[in-house]
């Protein structure tokens, strides 16, 4: 039984990305402030540290009330290993392209993983 409640208070979508991705996704409701005053989104630019993303990706793949992470592919490839190394099903990791930056599958841990589990 305490494997079915693990997922029933994910409720929520971070989102670890560039300006113009997280102003949308935030004009489309996704933004959340708890009681302890942590956001569910982090908005990279030029001079954020990699260490900043990697502490924000690892907070919120703790968090028990994310469902869904969804970061800018260009911002997952500056912490790969990590984000390689990620293999939890809650919250569910999804690399998504930027306006800038165009998706490319051959970055994706997630596809690559799928393609290694069908033998591709």
């Amino acid at each position: 039984m305490a494997s079915s409640t693990s997922f029933k208070d994910r409720n929520l979508i971070a989102v670890i990305g560039d300006e113009d991705s997280i102003t949308g996704l935030l004009l489309a409701g996704i933004g959340h402030v708890n009681e302890q005053q942590k956001k569910n989104f982090l908005v990279v630019d030029s001079k954020t540290p990699v260490a900043t993303i990697e502490a924000t990706f690892l907070e919120y793949t703790e968090r028990k009330d994310i469902a869904i992470l969804l970061i800018n592919q260009h911002i997952a490839e500056k912490i790969r290993p990590t984000v390689d190394k990620y293999q939890q099903a809650f919250p569910t990791l999804l690399e998504i392209p930027s306006k800038d930056h165009p998706y490319d599958p051959s970055k994706d841990s997630i596809l690559k993983r799928v393609q290694k589990l069908f033998g591709e």
